[in-house]
């Protein structure tokens, strides 16, 4: 990933922060007739290894496993997309100065290289899908839990499906946020999206800290 200085993010809490808030990663591998990818929801175990350890499953019809299975050596690449925005040059004080602008898009984006570890097992799989439905309802008023759906069920949905363990050896983040504008054309970019319904709330507070403009 092209990481220029101004934009490169490496804080362990900021990373592993995106990744739970996005969850939903693409699994890209390499196949004999080329790149493989699929997207899939992962889960994040910090605690583990240097840099984390990720979570996922997949199901037992995709063939990505198997060629996981077949080349275990074989590095994958996650991709995992935070926030995202166009920015019109219209938000920028440059603009009404010298007109020398043009559009950009912001972004935050984590990627995270590892090999993978194919997992056969039901009870692995069972706490998967258990630690996965509690982190997706966990803050629900009314969560649902696995043990609401009859439990031949559920056994039955385990058997379709396959685990993923990857030890996270690389994790890289890019936070391209105008960090690199003048700051009166950040403070345009910010109070832009703020005013714009379609535009994202949380691009928006992230051009503001990232940029300096907590106290504007």
């Amino acid at each position: 990933m092209y990481e220029p200085p101004q934009f490169r993010e490496t804080r362990p809490e900021i990373l592993h922060g995106l990744i739970r808030t996005h969850p939903l990663g693409l699994l890209v591998s390499n196949g004999p007739e080329g790149p493989v990818a699929n997207a899939i929801p992962f889960l994040l175990d910090a605690e583990i290894g240097p840099n984390g350890r990720l979570r996922a499953h997949l199901a037992r019809a995709n063939p990505q496993w198997r060629l996981l299975a077949d080349n275990p050596a074989s590095p994958v690449l996650i991709v995992f997309q935070g926030s995202d925005a166009y920015v019109t040059p219209s938000w920028y004080e440059t603009k009404r100065e010298t007109g020398k602008v043009v559009p950009t898009w912001n972004y935050a984006i984590v990627q995270v290289r590892g090999t993978v570890k194919v997992m056969d097992d039901q009870d692995w799989l069972a706490q998967q899908i258990a630690d996965l439905t509690v982190s997706q309802e966990g803050t629900r008023e009314a969560p649902w839990a696995v043990t609401d759906a009859p439990a031949p069920f559920i056994q039955s949905q385990i058997k379709g499906i396959i685990g993923l363990e990857i030890e996270i050896s690389e994790i890289h983040g890019k936070w391209k946020v105008s960090q690199n504008r003048p700051v009166a054309d950040r403070v345009g970019v910010a109070q832009g999206l703020e005013s714009e319904q379609h535009s994202s709330p949380d691009m928006a507070g992230l051009v503001r800290s990232y940029g300096g403009l907590d106290g504007n």
